[in-house]
């Protein structure tokens, strides 16, 4: 029998929910994030494949569905098995678990020349460290791990990392325990930015972008400016996202690009459980970031001299309302109240290597957001 976990203690929230907005209820700012209860130990298997389909059911379905009260005891996958050993949700919505589920399995990559890549949005290491951070990296195994809202003032030494990945790229902020960005890698890149080509403030770009150049790519890994409790950094964040469009076509022009992390904007009204009531009123919903992420795709073509990108996770999920990031507010992980913005975006041309991407659903609770993973066909 699993053990047993302490059911999750919420601090008291005044006013109600009913008095605030529903964009006051659902998306915090960075400095907003509340720790949660520790979690007991936990035990993990091997790496996995995950294979979902955007459809009302979902594959793979196992026994048991956490009803918010910190429990989770979950059946292992059996072959062919959708990759996570836990609590999804039979009719297609994603689990409701507020803690680590006890038992965290994965099916092995789909190939031996795969690559996984995690990025996994950790609101504090040192806060997830206590709340079952290490078994889903041990469950995971991926061979490149994005971190952001790390809030490191060093580079930390953590036995879990230090040993799985030889090549560890830190980007802290100047303030202290505040964003911070991280890749990890059991395969050593060719060069190593922390920069942002052209920003006019470099102290606003540390801690949240690391490039990594290999062989066939690079790989950047951002936790991108937050537009603020009533946009009051709207402004700082244009800046950013016009410097990171010239960077990222730039990068594109050399080789294909994979981007990836908490990119801060939900793209479309499908990425948020609420679109109308907060249109151009809460961060990461806006016309200047939604407009911003759609000229990086330019799917249509519009951007002259630009390459297209794909929004992985959304193309081979068309429709589906998943989301990975649940405030611990106000019960929104329960109530299914969440934003989609965590992501893999990848040049075009590489789109097909891709093998699977898929929101990590059920690893909720040392974190405020879900991780994402993708698995890419052939060496980086």
């Amino acid at each position: 029998m699993a053990p047993k976990r302490a059911a999750a203690k919420r601090k008291a929230a005044s006013p109600s929910e009913d008095d605030l907005t529903p964009s006051e209820s659902e998306h915090q700012s960075p400095s907003d994030h509340e720790d949660e209860p520790v979690a007991k130990k936990r035990k993990t298997a091997g790496p996995s494949k995950a294979k979902t389909k955007a459809t009302a059911g979902t594959k793979g379905k196992t026994q048991g569905q956490s009803k918010g009260k910190g429990k989770a005891e979950n059946q292992k996958p059996t072959g062919g098995e959708t990759g996570t050993s836990s609590i999804a949700a039979e009719d297609g919505r994603q689990p409701t678990n507020k803690v680590l589920p006890v038992h965290i399995a994965f099916a092995p990559k789909a190939a031996e020349d795969t690559v996984r890549i995690a990025a996994w949005n950790i609101c504090g290491l040192a806060a997830a460290q206590k709340k079952g951070f290490k078994y889903y990296v041990e469950a995971e195994d991926p061979d490149v791990l994005i971190l952001t809202e790390t809030k490191v003032n060093n580079d930390p030494v953590d036995p879990a990392l230090t040993q799985r990945f030889p090549y560890r790229y830190w980007s802290i902020s100047d303030k202290k325990t505040y964003s911070g960005t991280a890749i990890l890698s059991k395969v050593e890149p060719i060069s190593v930015d922390y920069t942002l080509p052209g920003h006019p403030d470099p102290k606003n770009v540390k801690g949240r972008i690391v490039t990594l150049e290999f062989a066939s790519c690079y790989l950047v890994g951002t936790y991108v400016v937050n537009a603020g409790t009533g946009l009051k950094t709207l402004d700082e964040k244009k800046v950013w996202n016009a410097h990171f469009e010239a960077y990222i076509r730039q990068l594109d022009k050399k080789k294909p690009v994979i981007w990836a992390g908490d990119l801060n904007v939900a793209p479309t009204e499908i990425d948020l459980a609420n679109p109308k009531t907060n249109w151009n009123k809460t961060p990461g919903y806006t016309e200047a970031e939604t407009s911003s992420f759609a000229r990086i795709l330019n799917a249509s073509g519009e951007e002259a001299d630009a390459g297209k990108f794909v929004d992985v996770w959304r193309d081979k999920h068309p429709g589906l309302r998943h989301y990975t990031y649940f405030s611990y507010r106000f019960n929104c992980r329960e109530k299914g109240l969440g934003w989609r913005l965590d992501m893999f975006v990848v040049s075009e041309r590489m789109a097909e290597r891709v093998q699977m991407c898929e929101i990590r659903s059920e690893i909720y609770g040392a974190s405020d957001h879900c991780p994402v993973v993708l698995e890419l066909k052939g060496p980086l």
